[in-house]
């Protein structure tokens, strides 16, 4: 009967250490749950599937029209897997995981009440990047710097268009080498006290 109780007992100690530990799950275990649909065993990416409402919102850029035309031409809105704003709030930089996804649309420009307006239009496509510290797929062409990189093309959400990272995307992310190659200055949400 006492080996009963004990055998009783140490079943109930064990599933009570699993539960804790699996409620407390390290953040990179976390972190690899959320990004195993975006990235496949060999490192292609691909958009996440209803970002617009399980992601946060981070921001948007306006892309100026060209001279002598008025409003955008185009609208990009960013947006971060959950738990990044907070993790970035309280380190100062995206932990390994962190998804951001920008969609990026032609715009529509009229007269309104307001003024001249632009506002998203067409869809153009997606840029992802997946924040990776330890480049997890050395052999593929999308993964350097700290993050893995890919552009999507509008009805395309599955393959990217991009070659390399290298020659599709660090050019254009350079001049944020300070700020782990992301705009932060754009994206209210990680300014602590907002």
């Amino acid at each position: 009967m006492k080996i009963r109780a004990l055998v009783t007992l140490s079943v109930a100690g064990l599933l009570i250490l699993f539960s804790a530990l699996a409620y407390r799950a390290p953040s990179w275990v976390e972190a690899a749950e959320k990004t195993n649909t975006i990235v496949d065993a060999r490192g292609n990416l691909r958009v996440p599937t209803n970002y617009r409402t399980t992601y946060q919102f981070l921001g948007t850029w306006a892309i100026a029209a060209d001279k002598g035309v008025q409003g955008s031409k185009q609208i990009h809105d960013v947006y971060s897997s959950p738990g990044a704003i907070a993790a970035y709030r309280k380190d100062g930089h995206f932990p390994d995981g962190t998804v951001l996804v920008k969609e990026v649309h032609e715009t529509a420009t009229q007269p309104m009440t307001t003024g001249t307006v632009s506002h998203a239009d067409k869809l153009v496509g997606w840029f992802v990047m997946v924040k990776a510290s330890k480049n997890l797929h050395p052999d593929n062409k999308w993964w350097g710097d700290g993050w893995a990189w890919s552009w999507f093309d509008a009805g395309k959400p599955l393959k990217t268009t991009s070659t390399d990272f290298k020659k599709d995307c660090l050019s254009c992310h350079e001049p944020a080498r300070s700020t782990d190659l992301v705009y932060i200055q754009g994206y209210p949400p990680l300014r602590r006290g907002q």
